[in-house]
């Protein structure tokens, strides 16, 4: 490891100022993916920003109908919150099967929609619940927010403070992870609410996650099982590597949207 400088801050302003101050700073909160790609070398920040301790940031709860959660909670708040089990258990379990007990005590929902990892499951949830994300400066919504791989909307030293996502009970998250990194080789987030329904997708687009618009209007045209298995996702623009090519990815695409809303379907 190279030499940083590394400071504590304990709001989000002397956060902001720190950032704004230099350049080159990076914002630490779990770490699970800055720490090992500075060990790599593959960032070379000059100054790690360590926000864990703005408690401004730590919370989870109920706010009209939204769950909202602060950016340093970690994927462990997530899913053992009373509070995101009663309201949004798709999230609840979608926390609850990221990495291992280590990286869920660890990572934050903040860092993790921040690096946008074609990979991550957080993304998806954003996408597939139409989420909103509160930043230092601005509110974005989560179809603006996904640029590409490992790239957002934010500006340099703009600070995810919170996440509010709608309730919709009406959903669920299906993925078929790496058994090694627990990453999503494939991940489908199903909703469906009064006004829509939504399909996101993550671990497989080359682009990172996106909106499955195809799948969205044949479910909305006619919602069941037969539908979802009716439409098959194009392994043009899919992901191929070591643990899996295009086509394989697509198929897996194909299942879990499948497992989601019959999931949906049969009310559980």
């Amino acid at each position: 490891m190279y030499k940083f400088n590394y400071i504590k801050v304990e709001t989000i302003e002397e956060a902001s100022s720190a950032l704004s101050n230099n350049p080159e700073a990076k914002i630490l909160a779990g770490g699970m993916t800055l720490i090992p790609t500075m060990k790599q070398r593959l960032a070379s920040p000059e100054q790690l920003i360590d926000i864990r301790q703005v408690n401004e940031l730590k919370f989870i709860k109920s706010d009209s109908n939204n769950v909202v959660i602060g950016s340093v909670s970690n994927h462990y708040d997530v899913s053992s919150s009373d509070i995101v089990r009663e309201n949004l258990p798709s999230l609840s379990k979608l926390a609850e099967g990221i990495g291992d007990p280590h990286v869920r005590n660890m990572g934050t929902i903040g860092g993790s929609i921040t690096n946008n990892d074609p990979t991550a499951d957080y993304p998806a949830a954003c996408l597939g619940l139409g989420a909103t994300i509160k930043t230092n400066k601005r509110e974005i919504s989560a179809d603006e927010f996904f640029v590409d791989l490992f790239e957002t909307i934010l500006e340099e030293d703009e600070i995810i403070t919170q996440v509010s996502f709608p309730i919709i009970k009406n959903s669920c998250y299906m993925k078929f992870p790496n058994p090694a990194s627990r990453y999503a080789m494939a991940g489908v987030f199903v909703s469906k609410s009064d006004s829509e329904v939504r399909v996101a997708v993550t671990g497989a687009g080359e682009n990172g996650v996106f909106r499955w618009k195809e799948m969205e209007d044949a479910l909305t045209s006619n919602w069941s099982s037969s539908t979802a298995e009716s439409i098959k996702l194009s392994p043009d623009g899919v992901m191929s590597d070591i643990h899996g090519n295009s086509d394989y990815r697509a198929n897996l695409v194909n299942i879990m949207a499948l497992r989601a809303v019959e999931n949906l379907s049969n009310g559980s």
